[in-house]
């Protein structure tokens, strides 16, 4: 289906990526049909999806068996393992986008234990151990982007390793992970690396941004709630504004002369969760060219049905800075809605990983009295 929706809006320099990672999907050639029919192009993947993944049928049972025979008994080691067997095998058959695509996309991302966010070295440990577990260059480790996670991105990007910054919702948090890409890959060439060899996407969160400033506007109530449903977008908006001027600079320039790739924003969190909005508004209002949109299946399949495909990205700009205005004059406090987002989100995260963990353990359990 090369005219597809999906097709037409990777024309547009947008890259398709999916938001969801099982055994079956990879297995059983979904994936695969993807990458041909709705131009996926990468994969993220989460505490919460593998959650949903192991918890459903008996996909991973004959490996935990395996893995329960050798005598590992750690729920997160096991899950390791089982995850570790889906992803590698993903960034396998994603392999041909890579190489062609010159490091572009491809990309197959791993999250870092969730509970280690606020924890620099524990946080880069982790992911070192991850990136040498599945040996892959197009292999993404995620790291959150809280402020702990903000040195150890660096730390990562110096030492020649793929990152993918994830849980961004404000502004100046996306800065800041901007600066530490950039400085991790001028440490990186300062100790004789090849800064050809490093790629990034910042994951810059949309949905979740309307839930929260929209719960605050129905309680002000009013004229107020005309400003539902808009901070979102302007909030991805203005991030892309930053990020066309942060990689335009003579200082980003002289790294791109030695190699260096773009940290390109990756839009996450992009189905619609109020019913009374277009469900296909978080792709539409967000197309722009070295950008990535990491999609749930729902998104996928309603984008390929009615999705309106145009450049829209820069649209807007001024209308977004002043909604910023209009947002504050309402009485909802921007800051506060993002570091509530943040805490949520790396606590969402842990929840999951828990439930993930306890899951383990039941089916353990079940598997050993059969």
């Amino acid at each position: 289906m090369p005219d597809s929706n999906l097709h037409k809006l990777s024309a547009l320099g947008q890259s398709v990526w999916i938001d969801y990672l099982s055994r079956k999907l990879v297995q059983e050639g979904e994936l695969a049909r993807m990458m041909d029919e709705d131009a996926v192009v990468g994969v993220t993947s989460n505490p919460t999806i593998f959650q949903k993944a192991i918890a459903d049928g008996d996909a991973y049972d004959e490996q935990l068996k395996e893995i329960l025979e050798s005598g590992e008994t750690d729920p997160k080691e096991i899950f390791l393992q089982l995850s570790s067997r889906d992803v590698d095998d993903a960034t396998d058959l994603l392999r041909t986008v890579w190489d062609e695509g010159e490091g572009l996309d491809g990309y197959v991302s791993w999250e870092v234990d969730p509970n280690l966010a606020s924890d620099r070295e524990a946080t880069t440990k982790e992911a070192q151990r991850l990136h040498a577990w599945v040996d892959k260059p197009n292999l993404y480790v995620k790291i959150p982007a809280t402020e702990p996670g903000i040195g150890s991105i660096e730390d990562m990007i110096a030492a020649g390793k793929n990152i993918n910054v994830t849980l961004i919702f404000s502004l100046e948090r996306y800065k800041q992970v901007v600066e530490a890409y950039i400085r991790g890959v001028e440490r990186l060439v300062e100790g004789g690396g090849d800064a050809r060899t490093v790629h990034s996407v910042a994951s810059f969160f949309v949905s979740r941004v309307d839930t929260e400033a929209d719960k605050r506007l129905d309680a002000i109530g009013g004229d107020a709630t005309r400003l539902k449903g808009k901070l979102a977008i302007a909030n991805a908006k203005l991030a892309y504004e930053h990020y066309l001027q942060a990689f335009s600079t003579e200082r980003w320039r002289k790294l791109e002369a030695q190699g260096a790739t773009k940290q390109r924003c990756l839009w996450a969190s992009t189905s619609v969760k109020n019913p009374d909005y277009r469900d296909t508004m978080y792709v539409e209002e967000l197309i722009g060219p070295e950008t990535v949109n990491t999609m749930p299946e729902e998104t996928i399949e309603a984008f390929q049905d009615h999705g309106k495909v145009a450049q829209t990205l820069t649209d807007g700009l001024d209308e977004a800075h002043q909604l910023f205005d209009d947002i504050r004059a309402a009485g909802v406090d921007y800051d506060d809605v993002t570091r509530t987002l943040e805490e949520e989100g790396v606590q969402k995260f842990a929840d999951s990983f828990a439930e993930l963990l306890d899951g383990i353990t039941s089916k353990r359990g079940e598997l050993a009295a059969a």
